[in-house]
């Protein structure tokens, strides 16, 4: 078949089934290792046998087998920079590149632009560890996670991307006692363990990852009830949480940290989906 053809049997197909068809484009490009422009120049050209039976099994395993195409792919970008990703770990979000954003402009007022330690905790992938290494010089980061395969595609992501974090396999602060911190950062499990999920989410991505108690709210505990072991004061601790958790989490931190400043951010569709909280003493 010729590309174009390939193109079009691809959209019919998504169509046909409800699936989002600007996937198609992406799994032909994945397939045919070509940039989009040179697949545009080349729609005419017969299309070689094992691209034609690449792009065709991965279509098929989107459309019929709720595969993600992050996981067929092998790849999902965040904040500029392509991520190895797989079934070891979440794939990075639109909503938690926005986390990374605000915790820089945060991170300029509150030190500065001077050096400082850095933790994300539950780092999956890596991608806000290794975004905030790669974007701001000053920051040493740390990132820790309790999932061993996780953290060898985060290591993987560190190497590919050039960046310097270091990354230690625990349960949440437990690995980090005797070290101190200026920033934590953190995008924890926190769907309630009752909440129904998608299941494009629940048959693909690790449960360990998902799943936040009850309430969604036992990671954050957890968090803010040790930090003050692990941070210096001045601090910042920027979470993401889920949109309807905002008023919860505000409460949650003010029974720990009483005297602080606390930041409730909305994501760009309007959804209360950061918590900032800095401690200036």
């Amino acid at each position: 078949m010729k590309y174009f053809e390939l193109l079009n049997h691809g959209t019919n197909l998504c169509n046909d089934n409800k699936k989002e068809d600007s996937v198609v484009k992406i799994l032909l490009l994945d397939a045919s290792k070509m940039e989009s422009h040179l697949l545009l120049a080349n729609l005419n050209e017969e299309a070689p046998r094992e691209i034609e039976n690449k792009f065709i099994q991965n279509l098929n395993k989107f459309i019929f087998e709720n595969i993600p195409i992050q996981h067929l792919t092998g790849v999902e970008y965040f904040f500029g920079y392509e991520f190895i990703v797989n079934d070891s770990v979440l794939i990075p979000r639109f909503e938690t590149e926005e986390l990374v954003s605000n915790l820089l402009y945060t991170y300029d007022e509150v030190f500065g632009g001077s050096a400082v330690d850095v933790v994300d905790v539950g780092t999956g992938s890596g991608a806000i560890a290794i975004s905030l290494d790669l974007e701001e010089k000053n920051m040493n980061v740390v990132a820790t996670d309790i999932s061993s395969d996780a953290l060898e595609v985060a290591k993987d992501n560190n190497k590919k991307l050039g960046s310097s974090v270091e990354f230690i396999l625990g349960d949440m602060l437990e690995p980090l006692y005797g070290r101190k911190f200026d920033i934590l950062v953190s995008n924890p499990p926190y769907i309630p363990s009752d909440e129904v999920v998608d299941p494009l989410v629940f048959d693909n991505e690790p449960h360990i990852a998902l799943f936040g108690g009850s309430d969604g709210l036992k990671f954050y505990r957890k968090i803010l009830e040790e930090s003050h072991k692990i941070l210096r004061v001045p601090n910042v601790i920027a979470f993401e949480h889920a949109y309807d958790k905002g008023y919860e989490m505000n409460e949650l931190v003010k029974s720990f940290f009483p005297n602080s400043e606390i930041r409730l951010l909305k994501d760009l569709q309007g959804k209360d989906r950061m918590t900032i909280i800095i401690n200036w003493r």
